[in-house]
């Protein structure tokens, strides 16, 4: 859970699947590194169950609510190649970042000679 006092809590996965999720969602502002100074509202499922295995390759089952749940979705979504703006609930939101990220984007071209940044989604 990220707490410095509890890292014998702290739990590693190895390909983890989310296998059952909530019909229940829930909308809250997420933010993320990888997009500096950007945030919106995210609709998330308020518990999930996961399958993975543990370091010795032993399977886990686990379940996840509330925050939790939240940055496990988040974190998966990065092993599935989606990011939090792709999830963004609020159409507003949407047209706030659009020319962020372009300029993100933009930037990023111009840094690295890179002409394969990512397209938006949206």
């Amino acid at each position: 859970e990220g707490d410095k006092r509890k890292w014998l809590a702290e739990v590693s996965l190895i390909n983890p699947k989310i296998v059952e999720t909530s019909e229940a969602t829930d909308v809250e502002d997420e933010a993320c590194l990888s997009f500096p100074d950007i945030q919106g509202k995210v609709r998330r499922h308020k518990w999930i169950k996961i399958e993975a295995l543990n370091v010795l390759g032993n399977p886990i089952k686990k379940k996840y609510t509330g925050w939790t749940a939240r940055v496990f979705q988040h974190e998966y979504d990065h092993l599935e190649g989606t990011v939090f703006v792709d999830r963004l609930d609020d159409a507003e939101d949407v047209e706030t970042v659009k020319p962020i990220l372009a300029q993100l984007a933009k930037t990023f071209k111009e840094q690295t000679g890179d002409v394969g940044a990512p397209e938006l989604k949206f």
